[in-house]
Parts: C-alpha cells; sequence; structure tokens
C-alpha cells in the first residue's frame, strides 16, 4: 500500500497531472472534495488552477478551508502548488480574497519582467544547504512556471528559494507542517518527479 495522500479539487479541473506524478513516484492518492477524505490522509495536496476568488469560495463552501487548517495543525506534510501555495497567505490581491492564512504575507501581481503572465522554465535557488525539499536536486534547476502573482511573505523565515524574473521573489516556502513551490513540479520534468518523490518520503517519515 503506497502512500495515502489527499489532493484536494476546488473544481476548477486540470488536476490529472499532479494525480498521475504522485502516483508515478509511489503515493497512493485520491482526489476529493470532502473534508472527512482529507482528515483521514496521511498528507494533503493543494494543486494550483483557476482563480484566487473561486477556489476559496469553493473550498469555504464545503469546509476545506477548516479541513486543511486542522490537517496542517495536526502536523500533516502538505504541499501547495502554484496557486496552492499562493492561498496558503493571508491575502490575495487578485479579488482581494483572504487566504488560509498559513503564514504572513500578501500575493501580489509581478511588477517587472519580460512578459506576465511568466510562462514557461526558469531557475529556483535553495537558500539553505540540504533542504529536504531538494534532495537530489542540483541548485538553480530548472522547473516549470505558469503564473501572473508572486507570494511575498512578511517575514524571511521559511523562503526556502527565490527565482528572477525582472527582480527575486519568493518561489518556495517551507515551514514544519508545509512546503509550497511556485512552479509546477508536476509538468517540471525529472526534477519536478525528485521533489514529488521527497515530498512522499516525508510524508513516510
Amino acid at each position: 500500500m503506497g502512500t495515502r495522500i489527499a489532493i484536494i479539487d476546488y473544481g476548477a479541473g486540470n488536476i490529472h497531472s499532479i494525480e498521475k506524478a504522485l502516483e508515478q513516484v509511489g503515493a497512493q492518492v485520491q482526489v476529493t472534495d470532502d473534508p472527512a477524505v482529507v482528515q483521514r490522509s496521511q498528507a494533503v495536496v493543494l494543486p494550483g488552477v483557476g482563480s484566487a476568488g473561486s477556489a476559496m469560495a469553493r473550498m469555504t463552501e464545503r469546509g476545506l478551508d477548516d479541513a486543511i487548517r486542522q490537517a496542517t495543525q495536526q502536523g500533516k506534510p502538505f504541499l501547495g502548488i502554484c496557486l496552492g501555495m499562493q492561498l496558503l497567505a493571508g491575502h490575495h490581491a487578485e479579488g482581494e480574497v483572504t487566504g488560509l492564512g498559513l503564514f504572513a504575507g500578501e500575493v501580489r501581481r509581478i511588477p517587472h519582467g519580460p512578459k506576465i503572465p511568466h510562462m514557461g522554465w526558469n531557475q529556483v535557488q535553495p537558500l539553505a544547504e540540504d533542504l529536504p525539499l531538494f534532495a537530489h536536486i542540483a541548485p538553480n534547476s530548472y522547473f516549470y512556471f505558469a503564473h501572473s502573482y508572486y507570494v511575498e511573505p512578511y517575514h524571511r523565515e521559511g523562503v526556502s528559494g527565490v527565482t528572477d524574473y525582472g527582480s527575486p521573489y519568493c518561489s518556495v516556502i517551507t515551514t514544519e507542517q508545509v512546503w509550497g513551490t511556485q512552479f509546477h513540479p508536476e509538468k517540471s520534468g525529472t526534477v519536478g518527479l525528485q521533489l514529488l518523490r521527497n515530498f512522499v518520503k516525508w510524508v513516510n517519515a
């Protein structure tokens, strides 16, 4: 039996790729919009598709917002991807949305860059050595990005990786309970699969 991970479905669709990528690295997954399933899971993944307002409205309607907060309070490993990472902050500028508040910060529209949205491959620079998230991944590896907003934490604690797109911004957050990536590991080839493998190893530990 593989690792049981709940993938939050907030109605935006297009989460087949993260489901298949996690299965590829040995996890047993269940796509769900049921808070009870989240409660029973070993770990939780919040994918990154759709708009902040509709995602939070759907999760609040279903009680998934509280289920996510409870899961992290219980110490369950949590991975937020792209919008899923952004929604962990307290406030999102897209529609002036109140987020999950799992870390202190704002989500702002990218002010600089050759083109918005930021689409395609870019480098991630880890800010510390021996981060479990980046085990067996070379520094400054390329990952796949697709976003117009970025996370601006109020505090530097937990900011574990940065990416330069016009100016440097936070592209990875890690805390005791939460990993967040602005990029899409499920669309990032071999290095993305290794990151997901690292997540599954964390869950198993």
